[in-house]
Formats: C-alpha cells, structure tokens, sequence
C-alpha cells in the first residue's frame, strides 16, 4: 500500500468547537476519524507564561487531502494562531484499509 497517512494535531479552545470542525471535516470525508480529548497546556503567549485548559483532535487523514483539511481548520478555528501539527502515520494493514474506505462516496 502505497498511500501516505497524517495524522494532524490541533488544539482547540473548547469540546464543542473541536466537534465542530472534525463533523464538519467527516461529512466532507476530510478525515476518516477524530480522536478528541481534554488537555491542560502551558505555553508563552504575549512575553507570558499562560495556563489554559484546551481540547485535542487527532485528525487522521491521507496526505492527499491535508492542504484541503489544514484550509478548513484555518476557516473555522476561533485561535488568532491555531496549533495544526502534521504527523506522518503507518498504521497496521487493517486499519489503513479501514481508514482508506471511509473516503470512498
């Protein structure tokens, strides 16, 4: 196989905008899956050091399709600068297969 997966992480400021977009991005069949879940992140924002509770979502995907998903986060994403990590990803022959369906019309 292949096909070259990606997996991108995003962080969010809150459950439902994180839902938001990844619904938005599985009807489009963007991603095959999002993995969303809580986290607590610290990081320099304005010469400070902020504290924040956020949201991640794994966004999985091929690389086919990142610049279209990276472009549909950017339009709805309410961060002035959202954090999109791209992960390049070889998952186990079968979930590769199953992720490769779940594009198909």
């Amino acid at each position: 196989m292949n096909m070259k997966f990606i997996f991108l992480y995003v962080t969010f400021g809150s459950k439902k905008e994180a839902v938001k977009v990844s619904e938005s991005l599985l009807q489009k069949k963007l991603i095959a899956c999002a993995n969303i879940f809580p986290i607590e992140s610290a990081y320099w924002w304005e010469r400070k050091i902020k504290k924040s509770k956020e949201v991640v979502a794994i966004l999985k995907t091929t690389s086919s399709r990142v610049s279209r998903v990276k472009r549909e986060i950017l339009l709805h994403h309410s961060y002035q600068v959202p954090c999109i990590t791209q992960i390049s990803a070889e998952p186990n022959k079968e979930y590769a297969s199953w992720l490769l369906r779940q594009f198909s019309p």
